[in-house]
């Protein structure tokens, strides 16, 4: 089965990290956010990875070239933006048969299997992954009828307007059929193309629990960070304290610590990215703290976002906002 990833935006909530970096090859742990995103498709079941998207996707291929992964990376480039429905559109030529189709930033605890068995079951031409919140009213929700088809869509409903806590996950299998009533040209999958698949009677929702993030902010990434921890999804490194360690155990809670980084401060609730440094006497608290970043002694930094190769002199504080 290929496996498409709608990696179009510029992932411009996580600058200055992603100035860099594209939001697909950012680690989460010991792998990039891009496999974790389809780590929910059993392993034998994955042929071939489809990226679509436009920013950095070079920096992508060359990755995955030389990456350990189990799957070929194939990149479909947009030199526009073309929206959810453009950008799969635009893989029309290379994606065939049954397939499966994940926003780009994506972590959940999706039972891929039971909603492809249930997908076979209905002989629809797409299945949507779905999510209960309780306030719907930020988000496109979802009527099911008690075969689990989709009856009707509605995109940011006002209070009154609501008729469902469930929302589009951004997870999906589809037929290849589905290419056929795809315009050319930027537009969207929730707005042009599942409507229509619902009023014909093609599209069926599956409802899941456990966890679904959105990890395209900085909040959403540590929830995602501290999901995984605690979730057990990595192979390698170890857990103290609720931090996973790449490699040295350091003085961190609830964070992420990747290789070669020197904690001689105190880290808390924060990303802190490979060969970086934080100096003695220093507090930092819900931070993504990119690579190669110096930060001196008895700094204080709460909710920033620090770019790659940063250095911060001793005594700096700032709360919220970017050093770059």
């Amino acid at each position: 089965m290929q496996v498409v990833v709608l990696a179009g935006g510029i992932g411009s909530r996580l600058r200055p990290w992603t100035n860099q970096i594209p939001k697909p090859l950012l680690p989460m742990l010991d792998s990039t956010l891009l496999e974790r995103v389809i780590e929910c498709v059993p392993e034998n079941l994955v042929d071939e990875v489809v990226v679509a998207g436009g920013y950095k996707v070079d920096m992508i291929k060359q990755f995955f070239d030389k990456a350990d992964v189990d799957f070929d990376v194939r990149i479909v480039p947009e030199t526009e933006p073309l929206g959810t429905g453009g950008a799969l559109g635009n893989c029309r030529d290379v994606v065939s048969g049954r397939f499966a189709c994940f926003n780009g930033d994506i972590v959940s605890s999706l039972d891929f299997t039971n909603m492809l068995e249930q997908h076979e079951r209905s002989k629809a031409s797409g299945t949507l992954g779905l999510w209960e919140v309780e306030d719907p009213t930020r988000f496109g929700i979802v009527g099911l009828d008690v075969n689990n088809f989709i009856t009707k869509f509605k995109e940011k409903p006002k209070p009154e307007e609501v008729f469902s806590n469930l929302i589009n996950a951004g997870s999906y299998i589809l037929e290849d059929s589905v290419f056929e009533i795809m315009p050319n040209g930027k537009h969207s999958l929730e707005r042009d193309i599942f409507p229509q698949m619902a009023e014909r009677g093609e599209l069926t929702g599956f409802p899941f629990q456990g966890y679904f993030i959105d990890a395209g902010t900085p909040i959403s990434w540590h929830q995602a960070i501290k999901c995984c921890i605690a979730e057990k999804r990595y192979k390698t490194g170890s857990v103290v304290n609720g931090s996973w360690h790449q490699s040295e155990v350091s003085s961190a809670f609830n964070s992420m610590i990747e290789s070669n980084c020197k904690i001689d401060g105190l880290v808390k609730e924060s990303t802190v990215l490979k060969n970086s440094i934080i100096g003695q006497g220093s507090n930092i608290t819900n931070c993504l703290i990119g690579q190669n970043v110096t930060i001196g002694e008895n700094c204080i930094l709460d909710s920033v976002i620090v770019g790659h190769g940063v250095n911060v002199e001793s005594e700096y504080s700032q709360t919220n906002g970017i050093i770059d």
